[in-house]
């Protein structure tokens, strides 16, 4: 078993808040008295959370600031209405997760040949991996399939902090085909023989490449990250270099009436060398951050990782050994 960071506050060891009866009384609300009840009910959880957990509500205080000095040259003015627009954000991010996997399709957009693009990499049949962040709703992508039934997705995630959201998620789904979990805590090289198999039968790996390892031992670099340092995984990288096959970066960002869908080629290590292989994930890697920047620029409210993220924040390595805050689930 990989041990979890001793960093209290690594994302890995901040539980999930609420229950599961919650969330379930939620998608009743949601289902059964419509969109406006729910609104409602939303706004209360929100504002809730907003008051009682402070760790997450100073990391989306920081994040927001380090984003509007880097974009604007300023810190945004009413922050404390923009973040609790950013936790609503989140909370009606999970309800759009929870239709998408009980076969609900959400309307998709694509900007320009954005989905031609999509068509002609599921088609090729050679597979390949796609990069997606925590901006936006990356299970999203997952609906896809609906498009495009020859796309298969598998998604590398790690879900034990947030068993009871991942309960509900499970009972609420009806699709025929769900995208198959891989529950990872660290890639290995047995991981990747099996990710290997996937994409030699064309199919496609979905992996976030905006957080480190669970473990301290996991390996990851320091990169500048809207102007302060911030850790990110080699992982990710590591195994596109390893599997030589197409890269791609995918995000399902929500807008008034629709997601829009942002699907682009990244990189393609069919010829990679294996001299060449560090070079190349070093580049690699902060393309990733400034395509990582790119979208939170466009999107400012919907990157949710709700933890101290950079090596300078305030609660990186603040509290006390031992304990354990919480988090709305992710």
């Amino acid at each position: 078993m990989t041990p979890i960071s001793s960093n209290p506050n690594h994302w890995s060891r901040i539980r999930e808040t609420g229950t599961a009866g919650g969330v379930r009384a939620m998608v009743w609300i949601r289902r059964k008295l419509g969109r406006l009840p729910f609104q409602f009910m939303l706004l209360l959880v929100i504002v809730y959370y907003y008051i009682a957990h402070g760790l997450h509500r100073r990391a989306s205080h920081t994040y927001l600031t380090r984003l509007w000095r880097h974009r604007y040259g300023h810190a945004p003015k009413r922050l404390t209405w923009l973040s609790l627009r950013h936790f609503r954000s989140f909370g009606q991010s999970l309800m759009d997760k929870i239709d998408a996997w009980s076969g609900i399709p959400p309307a998709l957009s694509f900007e320009g040949d954005t989905r031609e693009r999509f068509r002609q990499a599921v088609e090729s049949g050679h597979g390949g991996i796609m990069l997606v962040s925590h901006v936006g709703n990356m299970e999203i992508c997952t609906a896809m399939s609906d498009m495009q039934e020859d796309f298969r997705a598998t998604l590398l995630m790690h879900t034990r902090n947030a068993q009871q959201f991942d309960e509900v998620l499970a009972r609420s789904t009806h699709r025929e085909n769900p995208p198959e979990i891989v529950e990872v805590s660290e890639i290995t090289p047995s991981t990747a023989m099996k990710l290997g198999r996937r994409i030699a039968e064309g199919g496609f790996v979905v992996i976030a490449a905006d957080r480190v390892p669970i473990s301290d031992n996991g390996r990851a670099r320091t990169l500048p990250f809207l102007g302060h340092p911030a850790r990110f995984p080699e992982g990710p990288f590591w195994l596109a270099s390893l599997l030589r096959c197409p890269i791609y970066t995918i995000g399902c960002f929500r807008e008034p009436t629709s997601y829009r869908i942002d699907f682009d080629h990244f990189d393609d290590t069919s010829d990679l060398s294996r001299r060449d292989r560090e070079a190349w994930m070093d580049g690699a890697m902060r393309r990733y951050v400034d395509w990582l920047t790119r979208q939170c620029e466009k999107t400012p409210l919907q990157w949710f990782n709700f933890f101290p993220f950079w090596l300078d924040c305030e609660d990186a390595h603040a509290a006390a050994p031992g304990h354990e805050d919480e988090r709305p689930v992710t």
